[in-house]
């Protein structure tokens, strides 16, 4: 009786384990068949990635393809032998907003093209938002850049040689990435204003356009020789001139300003004497009118003097040649009064 009571109690327990097992065996084949692929592939590879790396990187919200096909690449190409680039570091970097397999991709081609770029600075640069695959290509393929950049600016840089004659240029210039300096160094932007600046001081610096038009190789070798790459994130290769046009005669315009803004002076300065002239001319009608109300006012006192000498008796000879002698004073004013007003009227027409 207690046996059959026993196998009675078992029963459940045993259905309990079995339905338990089912259900894990069930969840294992599911996680199992989501993750086949990308485990044969770690292990067909050599990756050192298993099953429980794989379901963690779920719970953490890390792309699992992105991690695995980019590991693969590191132990394929042998980076692990030389950079400490494990499963956690690719997670964190991904975690961080980093573009994973674009790092691994640089430190290939890095790695390749025997180029100096370790994990550390790989992963900095990248999350500095640089394109660091970009810039290893560009360090093995250097590219040209225009200057002036035809995306900002139409037409060509504008500079005055010495002899006051303007020469349009435009330039092209060929640099690569320096990886060394990629973090906090200057972008193509300041490449070409640095290379614009020195093309117009080298060419202002020219005795004569014409020594600039018969060897625009010196302008270039002149700009090169200003260390215009310090700071920044490329190493410039070559400048070259690739195209050069005469513009206006600057010096003989400006000369031809000044000119005429010295004849306006010249003018202005003759329309003052003008009226200073003038000034003068109505003083010495002023001072005319001045002595000929003086005359006839002395011509009115000579009939009274003699009226009174005649009344008193006192007219003699000596008394009628002082009459005469006032007369010719008289007479002598009037003709220093006309010359005045005549060199009056002459310097107003000068």
């Amino acid at each position: 009786m207690q046996h059959i009571l026993l196998a009675q109690m078992s029963d459940p327990i045993q259905w309990f384990i079995l339905v338990f097992l089912l259900l894990a065996s069930t969840i294992f084949l599911a996680v199992f068949a989501q993750f086949a692929s990308l485990w044969l592939q770690c292990k067909m590879t050599h990756a050192g990635i298993g099953l429980l790396d794989l379901v963690t990187m779920r719970f953490r919200r890390v792309n699992s393809e992105v991690i695995v096909r980019s590991k693969i690449m590191t132990v394929q190409a042998g980076l692990t032998k030389k950079y400490p680039i494990s499963t956690r570091a690719l997670e964190a970097h991904y975690l961080a907003g980093g573009n994973v397999p674009n790092v691994i991709r640089a430190l290939i081609a890095a790695e390749k093209a025997d180029i100096p770029l370790d994990w550390n600075t790989a992963q900095a640069i990248d999350l500095a938002g640089r394109d660091i695959l970009e810039a290893v290509k560009t360090s093995v393929y250097p590219k040209v850049i225009d200057c002036p950049d035809p995306k900002r600016t139409q037409g060509t840089l504008s500079a005055v040689a010495a002899d006051g004659v303007e020469l349009r240029t435009s330039a092209r210039v060929t640099v690569r990435t320096n990886i060394q300096q990629l973090i906090g160094g200057a972008t193509e932007e300041t490449v070409i204003a640095r290379v614009g600046q020195g093309i117009v001081q080298a060419i202002g610096s020219t005795a004569s356009y014409k020594l600039v038009l018969e060897n625009p190789d010196s302008i270039s070798k002149t700009v090169l020789q200003q260390g215009l790459e310090a700071q920044t994130a490329y190493e410039i290769v070559s400048i070259d001139i690739a195209d050069i046009d005469v513009g206006e005669n600057i010096g003989a315009r400006l000369l031809a300003d000044q000119a005429e803004a010295d004849m306006r002076v010249a003018q202005a300065k003759a329309e003052q004497r003008r009226a200073a002239a003038r000034a003068r001319e109505q003083e010495m009608v002023a001072k005319i009118q001045e002595n000929k109300a003086a005359v006839v006012l002395a011509e009115a006192e000579v009939p009274k003097a003699v009226a009174e000498a005649f009344a008193s008796n006192r007219l003699g000879l000596l008394d009628f040649y002082e009459l005469k002698n006032v007369q010719a004073d008289t007479k002598m004013r009037e003709s220093i009064a006309g010359e005045s007003t005549g060199r009056a009227g002459r310097a107003t027409e000068s």
